[in-house]
């Protein structure tokens, strides 16, 4: 849902104050779906549905008890998939260990043995 019908939504249980009345559970989980799906910071999110920070808190709070309660089924598994990152042995740089040293220098070791003789050396 857009967050901009979401906010229309949030308004309509908003007291002539500001404060949130009576908020349906299909709005207070819509808010958990949509704090689930934020790619920002959260001051972001709540600003944009025209929350306070404690409002956020407690839409949130609510809404994880409805699905600890069982009151709202919760969604179907949604796998998270991470891009696999190539190991070193596979790009071929044959380079496990960086150390930064004085004057910006970088000095790279392929074997954590040659590492251990260089301390040893510089000591």
């Amino acid at each position: 849902m857009d967050n901009s019908v979401l906010k229309k939504r949030l308004n309509t249980y908003k007291t002539s104050k500001g404060t949130l009345k009576n908020v349906g559970d299909d709005v207070v989980m819509e808010v958990l779906r949509t704090w689930e799906n934020w790619p920002g910071v959260a001051s972001e999110l709540y600003r944009d549905l025209g929350l306070s920070k404690m409002q956020m808190v407690t839409m949130i709070q609510k809404a994880k008890r409805l699905v600890k309660s069982g009151v709202v089924p919760v969604s179907e598994f949604k796998e998270v998939k991470i891009a696999r990152v190539p190991s070193v042995s596979e790009n071929g740089s044959g380079c496990h260990i960086e150390i930064a040293w004085d004057n910006g220098r970088v000095i790279r070791f392929g074997e954590v043995s040659k590492l251990v003789e260089f301390l040893k050396a510089v000591a």
